[in-house]
């Protein structure tokens, strides 16, 4: 039986790259309060490694179980990443804290994903990190229980829709196939259907929350800045700006969506037999990630994951401090701003 003073949260775990490290240290110092039951978890991308990872952890471990296995896949990300070309130039490191914009590797790469698809690349369809999830984490104990239920989001190349694997369906391909950004990697094929990234449908989902568990209190863990202070001016910036309101676009929606429910809700527009009063709260760091640039979402070295590490701790705990005591009471995130 939970305690009294018990908080359940379902967790909502935007995608990014390597700025999924930011959301491996919100997971980390939230796993630290005992008083949270995280009831389920929705991912996008590395928000679906980091759901994976955490889901496994936690059953096989418990709270302790599931930091120690975030430290050790992304520990792995970084050793994997350290014999990769793609790193900060010197002018990169003075100019920015973690973009590779000057650097001779990354010029290379990111010019030759515009003329040469992966499948010309890459023929083999390898993928870095996919001995680093087999062997890191259960997927046959993800399937065979839905203590903390898993909701990773797809996008279907053909149909043009989201599809979401839950519990049941978790594997390897299904990460990978949420992660595939379309330019780096092949197509992932599953039971005959062709997915790309699913950032491009759903980042994160927050439907299968609401369907799919009985917890009322979504916990939104922001990469992408929904908003920026200025106008980009130049081209990198223009492009950059792009992936992120493309990142953007269906979570927007979807809060634009709960807003407006809740709205009628109270009203008493609508039967609350079918609709529930949902409480959004997100924790994000939209100053801190809006300076950085898309080719440090390729930037695996460790100082950098470990900084985006830190930055995710203290933002967590910033959000606890204010906001602990609104779990289970009501939204602290303010959802007029979405209508």
């Amino acid at each position: 039986m939970r305690a009294a003073e018990s908080k359940r949260i379902d967790l909502a775990l935007q995608g990014g790259g390597a700025h999924g490290a930011f959301t491996w240290g919100v997971l980390d110092r939230l796993l630290e309060d005992e008083a949270l039951e995280i009831v389920g978890v929705s991912g996008t991308s590395a928000g679906a490694m980091n759901a994976v990872v955490l889901a496994s952890g936690l059953l096989a471990g418990g709270r302790a179980g599931a930091r120690r296995a975030l430290d050790r896949f992304w520990e792995a990300v970084a050793l994997a990443g350290s014999w990769s070309p793609l790193k900060p130039s010197p002018l990169d490191r003075l100019l920015s804290e973690g973009d590779m914009d000057t650097s001779p590797a990354w010029l290379w790469a990111d010019a030759l994903s515009r003329l040469l698809s992966p499948y010309q690349l890459n023929p083999l369809g390898y993928h870095p990190l996919r001995p680093i999830l087999e062997e890191q984490v259960d997927f046959a104990l993800l399937r065979r229980q839905d203590r903390v239920k898993l909701f990773l989001a797809a996008t279907d190349v053909r149909r043009c829709t989201l599809t979401v694997f839950d519990n049941s369906r978790s594997s390897v391909e299904a990460v990978l196939a949420s992660a595939c950004l379309p330019f780096l990697f092949q197509a992932v094929e599953i039971d005959g259907a062709a997915y790309w990234d699913g950032g491009y449908m759903g980042n994160p989902p927050l439907e299968p929350l609401i369907d799919g568990t009985d917890c009322d209190d979504f916990v939104i863990v922001q990469i992408n800045p929904i908003r920026v202070e200025e106008v980009p001016t130049l081209a990198a910036s223009i492009l950059d700006r792009l992936n992120e309101v493309a990142f953007n676009s269906s979570l927007v929606r979807e809060l634009r969506t709960i807003a407006r429910i809740n709205e009628l809700l109270a009203a008493g527009w609508l039967p609350p037999e079918r609709y529930r009063d949902l409480r959004l709260h997100m924790i994000g760091p939209e100053p801190a990630m809006a300076r950085l640039g898309y080719s440090s979402k390729l930037n695996t070295e460790r100082d950098f994951l470990l900084r985006l590490k830190a930055l995710g701790r203290a933002r967590a705990d910033a959000f606890l401090a204010a906001h602990r005591a609104d779990l289970g009471v009501r939204s602290s995130l303010d959802l007029a701003r979405f209508l």
